[in-house]
């Protein structure tokens, strides 16, 4: 079966099908073609839906059929993401595939020393994947032109507002030209975001999957309760379920994530932290021993977990629930993505259970309660 039912470029095509695309997810087929067609887009679309490859797959299509792949490229597409992350994923999607063409990209973001991405883009690049604070400081020096960029995508815009990136969103787009093509994505749709859509946007398409902040279906939930001192044995109890092969663990601080990640050490379990401390290189050290299974273990706080995106990732563990119910929804969309299977485990505290309310009330579902066996668990 083909990947979408519209002739792509051979090179393309190529590329889809040895990254293992064979069919277009809900949102590929709702936004490719209408990229194509020179539309701008609103996109209403979680993590794990797919949505780098619908607008990745469309803006390399219309950049072969432009032929204006030279070889010395100026930035024609420009990719806002909120975390080096997420630029990170993005940029790795983007050499996946545009393999078999010329088409050059590179990626900017903080934490590290900037020469080596000013070298890059002195060597000419089609397509820029940036974070907006190091975007804004290479133009500030005049090292970023973004005179000829002909498509703009926001990624996870709900994530910019919320580490507060609109303003510099609001400056760079100042620097590109009004005739472009726009394509907005977000998993949710506060009032900011909204009035930004109604400014940046020209008449677009919306297109829409999963409903906002619901849970993705392929994901079973379940929740142990557990009193505080007790989660570092429960979570070590799950880990002895030799079917959690790979899993992230969740804690809303950065200390308790090295302690688990150190604790995890001891008894045996290869485990790694990422958070906000660490570097970019320990991060993304980290996430590539886990990507290559090395380790079995991630431990991540939320900002450093986004744009994770882990081929088949069985397991998610919220070792701490999360302060709102949609980050709630944001961690478990690391497992159960473009249509796998995933399972969700939340160890809930007596302290927890107003938190876990909230986040029943807001997926409109009760979450089947798990016990271990022999442990005559009380809620």
């Amino acid at each position: 079966m083909s990947f979408i039912n519209i002739a792509l470029h051979p090179s393309v095509s190529k590329a889809l099908t040895e990254q293992g695309y064979s069919k277009a997810t809900p949102i590929q087929q709702q936004a490719i073609p209408v990229v194509l067609a020179k539309r701008d887009v609103l996109g209403c679309a979680q993590t794990g839906t797919g949505k780098t490859a619908a607008f990745l797959v469309p803006i390399l299509q219309m950049l072969l059929e432009e032929g204006s792949v030279q070889r010395h490229p100026y930035i024609k597409a420009l990719v806002l993401a909120p975390t080096r992350e997420l630029a990170l994923q993005i940029a790795e999607n983007a050499q996946a595939l545009s393999a078999h063409t010329t088409i050059k990209h590179a990626v900017l973001f903080g934490g590290v020393s900037q020469q080596p991405q000013v070298n890059k883009l002195r060597a000419g690049v089609d397509i820029l994947i940036a974070t907006p604070g190091r975007l804004k400081d290479l133009m500030n020096q005049g090292l970023v032109s973004l005179k000829q960029v002909k498509y703009l995508v926001l990624d996870e815009a709900d994530r910019m507002l919320d580490m507060g990136f609109i303003q510099d969103i609001k400056q760079i787009i100042r620097y590109i030209p009004a005739d472009r093509q726009t394509l907005f994505f977000s998993a949710t749709m506060p009032p900011e975001i909204l009035k930004l859509t109604h400014t940046l946007l020209r008449n677009p398409v919306k297109v829409e999957v999963t409903p906002v902040a619901t849970a993705a279906e392929q994901v079973t939930q379940y929740v142990y309760f557990s009193e505080k001192q007790q989660k570092a044995s429960l979570l070590l109890n799950l880990l002895g379920n030799e079917a959690f092969e790979t899993v992230i663990v969740f804690t809303k601080m950065k200390h308790m994530a090295d302690k688990i990640s150190r604790f995890l050490n001891k008894e045996g379990i290869s485990a790694d932290a990422i958070h906000g401390n660490k570097s970019q290189l320990q991060r993304q050290t980290a996430l590539e021993r886990f990507k290559r299974r090395r380790t079995r273990v991630l431990v991540a706080t939320d900002i450093a977990a986004r744009g994770i995106d882990v081929d088949k990732l069985g397991h998610v563990i919220n070792y701490d629930l999360p302060q709102t119910a949609e980050t709630y929804v944001h961690r478990i969309g690391r497992t159960g993505r473009a249509g796998s299977a995933g399972t969700a485990i939340s160890i809930c505290s007596h302290e927890e259970k107003p938190l876990l309310a909230e986040i029943q009330k807001l997926i409109k579902r009760t979450i089947t309660v798990a016990r271990i066996p022999g442990d005559p668990q009380k809620n």
